[in-house]
């Protein structure tokens, strides 16, 4: 679980600021479960710089909750949760200063999506929130205003996520969760997932992934693994401490994604299959796969550029599908290697899709 937040402050020396606005959102991986906004009253001026930036002045705060009056829901909503924030060593040294003034303890681990958006997106111009945004037609709505670069990075953050293969920021939120005792049953674990197409990852208490599954129904595949006598099976019930998914919207998604997170992570108790496939050539040297996304109004893009595999992305907005150089920055790259090529060319020949771009 995730808190995705943005602060804003009074500026003025370190660690003498205050916050004149925050707004923290609850994200399980996959969407919003809850949210908390508000403005601050900070008992002290705000620099003048700051109120031409936030629009944010010492008036509109005079009747607003003091930070002691919002702490207990602060601590309530990113329980149990990993921080998130551009800029998050900022955020967090801020929080953290606030509760010290409260006599409060305040500790989180943190994600920075300004060093993972180095690290999975290179070579672009900035990484400074709105012009980042800019470069990968991320609508941001309220600059400088804690909701509005909130939400900016929540979009920028599902994006990070998709490409992050290795499963890093996963695996630091399962080892979050499960420093607590999880229930035995597993039943528990079955209730906290969902019914949709993706993938789905086996963890035991030291957060490894020991199995990784793909299905049209997350849900009822897991079921089944807890349901078999095998004794790969047996070893995965009892050795299971939680199971992380992710929702790819479609079957091809979910079949690109599973052939190449074997390679990367490669979990004890998968079986590998040896493929014996010859070359495989598309009719079309360059065009876009468009099926469903993962939400009503997403859709998911698979690029092929010069007859070869280039990788995916997801997209709510035409605008990003028709601008290729902004394409290229949301894929989450893919090997052009023999088995992707043959499992997309099996899939456009079993399977009517979407919509099939040309250029």
């Amino acid at each position: 679980m995730y808190a995705i937040l943005d602060i804003e402050t009074t500026g003025g020396k370190y660690n003498e600021e205050g916050i004149t606005e925050i707004a923290i959102y609850k994200f399980d991986g996959h969407q919003v479960v809850d949210q908390f906004i508000s403005l601050v009253n900070p008992e002290r001026d705000i620099q003048p710089f700051v109120v031409k930036l936030t629009g944010i002045n010492n008036a509109m705060l005079k009747n607003a909750p003091k930070f002691f009056e919002v702490a207990k829901r602060i601590i309530e909503i990113t329980e149990d949760c990993v921080l998130v924030a551009h800029n998050a060593s900022f955020d967090n040294r801020i929080l953290t200063t606030e509760f010290r003034r409260l006599g409060y303890n305040y500790e989180k681990q943190t994600v920075c999506t300004v060093e993972l958006s180095k690290k999975l997106i290179p070579d672009l111009p900035s990484y400074k929130l709105g012009k980042l945004c800019r470069s990968l037609a991320i609508p941001v709505t309220s600059r400088h205003r804690a909701d509005g670069d909130a939400m900016a990075t929540i979009q920028l953050f599902k994006l990070l996520l998709n490409k992050d293969i290795d499963k890093e920021i996963v695996k630091k939120s399962v080892k979050t969760l499960t420093t607590k005792k999880l229930a035995p049953k597993l039943q528990d674990i079955l209730d906290e997932l969902p019914t949709k197409t993706g993938l789905f990852y086996i963890h035991n208490c030291s957060s490894t992934i020991l199995y990784i599954g793909k299905s049209k129904n997350i849900k009822r595949t897991v079921n089944q693994l807890f349901l078999r006598t095998s004794q790969k099976a047996k070893y995965i019930q009892n050795n299971v401490t939680s199971v992380s998914y992710e929702d790819t919207g479609n079957e091809l998604i979910a079949l690109l994604k599973f052939a190449e997170e074997l390679k990367v992570n490669k979990p004890k108790y998968n079986f590998v299959k040896k493929n014996h496939i010859t070359e495989v050539v598309f009719n079309n040297d360059n065009f876009l796969i468009v099926e469903k996304g993962r939400n009503v109004g997403e859709k998911s893009v698979l690029l092929i550029e010069n007859n070869e595999v280039k990788g995916f992305c997801f997209t709510d907005l035409n605008y990003q599908i028709n601008n290729l150089e902004i394409l290229h920055s949301l894929m989450s790259p893919m090997e052009n290697s023999l088995l992707n090529r043959y499992i997309i060319k099996k899939y456009l020949q079993k399977n009517t899709i979407e919509k099939l771009i040309r250029f």
